[in-house]
C-alpha cells in the first residue's frame, strides 16, 4: 500500500512540474505564477483531505463526489499538458544531442522551451477543463428527451403506435437541486406515454438517499398501462461495509419498498401481461445480471410461463446481459431495455457524425439502440449521475420509444 502511494506521489509531482513549466514559459509575470502555485497546492490538499474522509461504512457522499470532481478537473488538463511538454522534451533532447555531436557552439545542451508549445498545451488543456466545469454545473441536469421508433412484424395490432417512456439510473443520493429534478419529472409527464419503465439504480447505496425525493417522484403521473421497475447493481448495497448482515438486508428491503412508495411495481424475476383491446404483450423484469457485476437475475424464471410467440419487453439493468443470455434465448425477447453505463458521463455525441465514450471499450452496447436479427436493446444514458458529479458530452436521458407494426428497419 505504501509503495502505491509513493508511485502516486511521484506521478503527481511529475505532472505538477510539467504543468508549471508550461505556465512559467507562457508568462513571466510572477504574481500569475504564484497564484497558479497557490491554487494547485490548495487543490491537492483538498483532494487528499477529501479522500482521507472517505468512510466505507457510509459510501459515496457529496464531499466524496466533489473530491472526485476536483481531482478530474485538475488531473485531466494537466495530464494533457504533461504529454505535450514531454513530447517537446523528447524533441529538445534529440536536437541537443544532434547539436552536441555536430559541435555547435550553444549555451545549453537543451534548447530553450518554446512559448508556442506552452500556449498550445494550455489551450488544449482548457477544453476538458471548461467542459468539466460545464458538466459539473449545467450538464448534470441538462435532461434530453430522446425518441426512437421501432418496427416489429409480429407486434400485436392493438399495440401499433404504443409509446413507452424509459428512465434509468436515478442515483438519488447524488442529487442537490430539487428544482432541476422537478423539471425532469415534468418532462416525463409531458411525453404522454402509455407505459413507464424504470431500469434500476434508484440509489447509490442507502435507501435513505431517496427519502427527500419521494414526493417529487410521486408526481410522475400514473400511466394508463402502468409504471414498472427493476433493480440495478447499486440497489443491493454491496459497495460499502455494513455493521451487520442484518443491517444490509434491512437496507435492501427498504430499497425495494421505495418503488412502492413512488408508485412503481417492482419486478423481481417475473413478468406481467398488459392488455389492449383483444391483444396483449408481456413486460418481463429481472433482478441485476451483469458479466462483471452481481448475477441474481433469472431470465428463465422470469419468463417461465411465456411462449416464444408472446411479444416481450425485457427490463434488465446491465446491457452485458443481452449478449450473454438474452439475444439468443429461445423465448425470443423482442426488446430489451437497460441502463447502467451512464455513457461513462463523458464522451462525444454528434448525431450522424460521431458517438464515442471510453465506456465503449468495456461495453459493446453502451448508449442508444442496437439490433441483432430483428431483436433490439436500448441502453439509456441514465437520469442521474454517480461518482463524478457531472456530465460531459453525454447528457441525462429520458427515452421515448414508439412501437410500430412493420418490417425491421435497423
Amino acid at each position: 500500500m505504501a509503495f502505491r502511494w509513493i508511485i502516486l506521489l511521484i506521478l503527481i509531482s511529475i505532472i505538477e512540474i510539467y504543468a508549471f513549466q508550461a505556465v512559467k514559459t507562457f508568462t513571466k509575470v510572477r504574481w500569475v505564477q504564484l497564484l497558479y502555485i497557490v491554487i494547485s497546492f490548495a487543490a491537492v490538499v483538498f483532494i487528499f483531505y477529501g479522500f482521507s474522509k472517505f468512510d466505507r461504512g457510509v459510501g459515496q457522499t457529496q464531499m466524496f463526489m466533489m473530491t472526485i470532481g476536483v481531482l478530474l478537473l485538475v488531473l485531466v488538463p494537466k495530464m494533457l499538458i504533461t504529454l505535450l511538454m514531454l513530447l517537446e522534451d523528447i524533441l529538445r533532447l534529440i536536437v541537443g544531442t544532434k547539436n552536441y555531436y555536430a559541435k555547435y557552439d550553444t549555451d545549453s545542451f537543451l534548447p530553450e522551451r518554446r512559448r508556442f508549445v506552452s500556449q498550445v498545451a494550455l489551450g488544449i488543456a482548457a477544453v476538458p477543463f471548461l467542459s468539466m466545469i460545464y458538466g459539473m454545473t449545467v450538464g448534470k441536469y441538462n435532461f434530453k428527451v430522446l425518441r426512437q421508433t421501432l418496427f416489429f412484424p409480429d407486434l400485436p395490432d392493438a399495440f401499433d403506435g404504443f409509446k413507452i417512456t424509459q428512465i434509468s439510473d436515478i442515483h438519488s443520493g447524488s442529487f442537490d437541486n430539487p428544482e432541476k429534478i422537478s423539471y425532469a419529472v415534468d418532462l416525463i409527464n409531458e411525453q404522454e406515454s402509455d407505459l413507464l419503465l424504470f431500469t434500476g439504480d434508484i440509489v447509490n447505496t442507502h435507501a435513505t438517499e431517496m427519502h427527500p425525493w419521494i414526493e417529487t417522484f410521486k408526481n410522475i403521473k400514473n400511466h394508463e398501462f402502468g409504471k414498472f421497475s427493476v433493480l440495478g447493481n447499486h440497489d443491493y448495497g454491496e459497495y460499502v461495509d455494513w455493521k451487520s448482515e442484518v443491517a444490509k438486508n434491512k437496507n435492501f428491503e427498504d430499497i425495494k419498498d421505495l418503488h412502492r412508495q413512488i408508485d412503481f411495481k417492482l419486478m423481481l424475476n417475473e413478468n406481467t401481461k398488459i392488455k389492449k383491446g383483444n391483444d396483449e404483450i408481456a413486460i418481463v423484469g429481472v433482478e441485476n445480471w451483469g458479466v462483471k457485476f452481481k448475477k441474481v437475475g433469472d431470465l428463465n424464471k422470469a419468463a417461465a410461463d411465456l411462449n416464444k410467440e408472446d411479444f416481450k419487453i425485457l427490463m434488465s439493468h446491465d446491457p452485458s446481459h443481452w449478449d450473454a443470455e438474452v439475444k439468443d434465448h429461445p423465448k425470443n425477447f423482442h426488446l430489451t431495455l437497460s441502463g447502467h453505463t451512464h455513457g461513462f458521463q463523458f464522451g462525444i455525441e454528434i448525431p450522424g457524425i460521431i458517438k464515442w465514450s471510453p465506456v465503449e471499450y468495456v461495453y459493446k452496447q453502451w448508449a442508444g439502440l442496437y439490433e441483432n436479427l430483428g431483436k433490439y436493446i436500448y441502453v439509456n444514458r441514465g437520469f442521474g449521475f454517480h461518482a463524478f458529479p457531472g456530465r460531459v458530452g453525454i447528457m441525462p436521458e429520458i427515452t421515448v420509444i414508439e412501437l410500430k407494426k412493420g418490417p425491421v428497419t435497423a
